[in-house]
């Protein structure tokens, strides 16, 4: 679950900037980890349940002290005192007595006090704050802002820094009650900065807390190695994917919050990898096929439809839920006929938006090589699924249309994402791949959504070693730059004199979050926990401890390592009947010495060539 962790992280400590320990809020959350929740239901008095509509949430809130007091806008005890009684303990009540100790603020005609939180790592929810007796009993107003950087904190609301309230209010004013509480907010973020807005106002504060609402699932697979920042880098991305999992699967915690089908597919093969089955893929694949009528293309884009398909083929291989298979058939028919229509000769001529990812999209040649790629990708997926249903028919027009995709090879324009799905779905030699465009320039033109399928085509190639060292610069330069979880997009040559992002940014350095980002997402308004970008996750647990479902259902496993430069890796894989345990150790004579423990029901072979 959530606790292994932040367990994790207090031993290790790969996600804090200047060493020390995970405590204070955080062991609240350990500690509360272990409590279940209960199935709601409405008390008697509502009459008959059937009278209401009423939707359950699956997911759970804890509230987490304040990490450390990041920043004060004055030293002086005039207008802030006791800060430091915000890091807790907290237990979410208004008292009447230590008064004396609580924080205060006090504001005059030309000082407005404020203070910085920092809860530690990037969280999904809100803040609640606690108060005291105030002299005046009238509500004291105050500004909150939210930020997943030190920056966004900071920063004011307008079109220069690209700090918004789009999706998720995270500037605000709102009021706070004499002796009360109030919960507010609803956004992605690490620190929390709280302003008086009125003259000649004290605000005594109690608690602030970080509201934090996730699923308390448990994290089934594992990753450990000899290399502690690969095992920071999966850690990472397994959190990535684990807030973005709310009531539906979500693209970012910030923004947009939405399902996208496209950023789903890395976050499914996370899923697998980590937690398992879980609702949250099936809801959100079914939402997005009930508002999405044929003949449109899912979220608008072409290739999210495709996504679609692909997912299904790869849930139902994990899951073997053929009930649920089934339901698809009707849509499925339908899109198979749509996208075959989108087909002239032996190329793609798909309509809608024409989208691989952000960073490719002004690359034209590229955008078709890869949506060449993807139409066989997904021709070929539906084909195996209608086999799965018995409908011969529609495998063999599936079949047909990926046979005649085959014959046509685009140029992959120097492009890695397009070179990358060239590469995996065979119309382009996977060695010449990556000989000639997805290694050329190291980890540079690397995007945190279509890093995942780069690092997949270099692994067909056996290139696993040099993938390794890539993760290890490439996602584990936003770890360099203070992330706790992976971003939206990254460039390497953003590195380059770069400030962190959890330190206030000197003159002389650049500010990463409010300099870089495009397209949709400019500046501070940047998601920095990005669902799509854990692709390491899923890869590390793939190729390095080695673990491919073989057939439908997920009983059936070929475990394959490949250990590159690592002395040794071990960790867990979840299957319908339990975990896989494994380890695999490198021996002197380089040789992999593997031990691997199956529940019963589930087969697992190794596979003879290991490296």
């Amino acid at each position: 679950m959530m606790l292994s962790y932040i367990r994790r992280i207090k031993r290790r400590d790969p996600l804090r900037p200047n060493g020390g320990s995970l405590t204070g809020g955080l062991l609240v959350l350990v500690i509360c980890l272990s409590i279940q929740n209960l199935k709601a239901q409405l008390p008697p008095s509502f009459g008959p349940p059937e009278n209401y509509q009423v939707t359950e949430d699956s997911r759970s809130r804890k509230y987490l002290s304040p990490q450390q007091i990041f920043w004060k806008s004055t030293e002086e005890d005039t207008y802030i005192e006791n800060p430091s009684h915000l890091l807790g303990p907290n237990i979410g009540q208004a008292i009447l007595t230590n008064q004396q100790d609580f924080c205060r603020l006090r504001s005059s005609e030309d000082q407005m006090p404020g203070i910085l939180l920092d809860f530690g790592i990037n969280l999904h929810g809100g803040i609640q704050l606690v108060t005291g007796m105030m002299q005046d009993k009238e509500p004291v107003k105050i500004r909150v802002r939210f930020g997943e950087s030190v920056s966004e904190a900071m920063s004011e609301i307008d079109t220069v820094n690209g700090a918004t309230n789009d999706h998720a209010m995270r500037d605000f004013v709102i009021p706070l009650p004499w002796l009360g509480k109030i919960e507010v907010g609803n956004s992605g973020f690490r620190y929390v900065r709280i302003d008086l807005v009125e003259p000649n106002r004290e605000l005594i504060i109690k608690e602030a807390n970080a509201i934090f609402v996730y699923r308390d699932i448990p994290y089934i697979g594992s990753f450990k190695s000899s290399d502690e920042r690969l095992n920071s880098i999966w850690d990472v991305g397994a959190y990535t994917v684990h807030l973005n999992m709310q009531e539906y699967l979500w693209d970012g915690i910030k923004r947009d919050r939405l399902v996208w089908v496209g950023d789903m597919h890395p976050e499914v093969s996370t899923i697998n990898a980590v937690f398992g089955y879980n609702e949250v893929v099936p809801k959100s694949l079914d939402l997005i096929r009930d508002i999405t009528p044929m003949p449109q293309w899912m979220n608008g884009i072409s290739t999210y439809s495709m996504w679609w398909v692909i997912i299904h083929r790869d849930w139902y291989l994990q899951h073997g839920d053929l009930e649920y298979l089934r339901e698809q058939k009707a849509y499925l028919t339908e899109l198979l006929s749509h996208m075959s229509s989108r087909v002239e000769g032996n190329r793609e001529n798909l309509d809608g938006t024409r989208f691989l990812d952000w960073p490719s999209s002004e690359n034209r040649e590229a955008v078709h090589a890869g949506l060449q790629a993807m139409l066989l990708w997904a021709f070929e997926a539906a084909a195996e699924i209608f086999g799965y249903l018995d409908e011969d028919e529609q495998v063999n027009i599936a079949n047909e249309m990926a046979r005649e995709l085959k014959t046509y090879q685009p140029d992959a324009a120097g492009n890695k994402q397009a070179a990358a799905l060239m590469a995996l779905t065979g119309l382009m030699d996977a060695e010449k791949a990556n000989k000639e465009i997805l290694t050329k320039g190291g980890v540079k033109g690397f995007s945190t959504f279509y890093g995942y399928y780069m690092l997949e085509a270099m692994a067909k190639a056996g290139n696993h070693k040099l993938a390794m060292d890539y993760i290890k610069e490439y996602w584990g330069g936003m770890l360099d730059l203070g992330a706790t979880t992976f971003w939206e997009d990254f460039d390497i040559e953003w590195m380059e004199n770069a400030g962190r992002i959890d330190e206030f940014v000197p003159d002389d350095k650049v500010d990463v979050h409010a300099s870089y980002g495009g397209y949709s997402y400019e500046k501070l308004r940047h998601n920095l926990s990005h669902g799509w970008a854990s692709g390491p996750t899923a890869w590390l647990s793939s190729h390095v401890l080695g673990v491919k479902v073989k057939s439908p259902g997920g009983k059936e496993f070929l475990v394959s390592p490949h250990l590159g430069n690592l002395e040794w890796v071990e960790g867990s894989y979840p299957t319908s009947e339990g975990p896989i345990h494994i380890r695999h150790e490198k021996m002197q004579d380089g040789s992999i010495q593997s031990k691997i423990e199956a529940p019963p029901g589930i087969q697992v072979k190794l596979a003879e060539n290991r490296d």
